[in-house]
């Protein structure tokens, strides 16, 4: 996907967090995230695209703090502007952008930032979705996307988290592409391949957009075969963390 995609994207699910919040109310609680109430997520996403603003402004000079506390009141609004700052911020950077960047193959700063906060975006729209009563559905190719980021740049950080003892593997399969991903655990390392076919212990597959929030703890439908105590172990060992 490039740039002018992932900034359509980030538009679109940007826009429809706002007005599923709206919908929600402030003091909504948010399925998703029990954490939170609505107001609770609207700070959250507002504090990141702020911050994700400030590295792509700024560049290499940004902080890499991140201290931007929404307001008393007009929270809905303070979103809403910040989103489509960042979005104006990344139409309006360079290609050649130099700034920080904090996954595997993370590639061009440019094109890390426009795909980091799209995704960032559209995960909290589904949680926006929740607290609304409604779920979203994203298109193919973005949450086939979605799980290649956070497969391949989140987990594919070097991480000693990532262990299993005794050793495991699961395979992540979309029925509607035509990839899938081999993780394989052992008290010692881990690895993350793209695999079309392969063996495993267990293997979670659906539809791409299932899978996508599945992977991120959003739900989805998926079919779990083989060992689901594979799955289990994965899913209390892969944690998402920003550094």
């Amino acid at each position: 996907m490039d740039v002018a995609t992932y900034l359509t994207e980030l538009e679109q699910h940007g826009v429809a967090l706002g007005d599923a919040a709206d919908a929600a109310g402030m003091s909504a609680p948010v399925p998703t995230c029990p954490e939170w109430d609505v107001r609770a997520l609207l700070a959250h996403i507002g504090m990141v695209h702020r911050w994700a603003t400030a590295q792509v402004r700024d560049g290499a000079a940004a902080s890499p703090a991140a201290p931007f506390p929404a307001p008393e009141s007009g929270v809905v609004e303070w979103y809403r502007d910040g989103h489509a700052t960042l979005v104006q911020a990344l139409r309006d950077a360079p290609d050649d952008l130099d700034a920080m960047r904090f996954l595997a193959d993370a590639g061009p700063a440019r094109v890390f930032w426009s795909r980091r906060q799209a995704h960032e975006t559209a995960i909290h729209r589904a949680d926006a979705e929740s607290a609304a009563g409604c779920v979203p559905d994203f298109d193919e190719t973005f949450a086939v996307d979605g799980i290649a980021e956070l497969l391949e740049g989140f987990y594919g950080r070097d991480s000693r988290r990532l262990r299993a003892d005794p050793p495991i593997s699961m395979r992540v399969a979309p029925t509607d592409a035509g990839t899938a991903w081999l993780i394989e655990l052992t008290p010692d390392a881990k690895q993350i391949t793209r695999e079309a076919d392969g063996r495993a212990d267990c293997t979670v597959s659906g539809a791409a957009t299932q899978l996508y929030r599945w992977l991120w703890n959003r739900g989805g439908e998926v079919t779990i075969e083989g060992d689901d105590r594979a799955c289990a172990v994965w899913r209390s060992t892969a944690t998402v963390r920003w550094s």
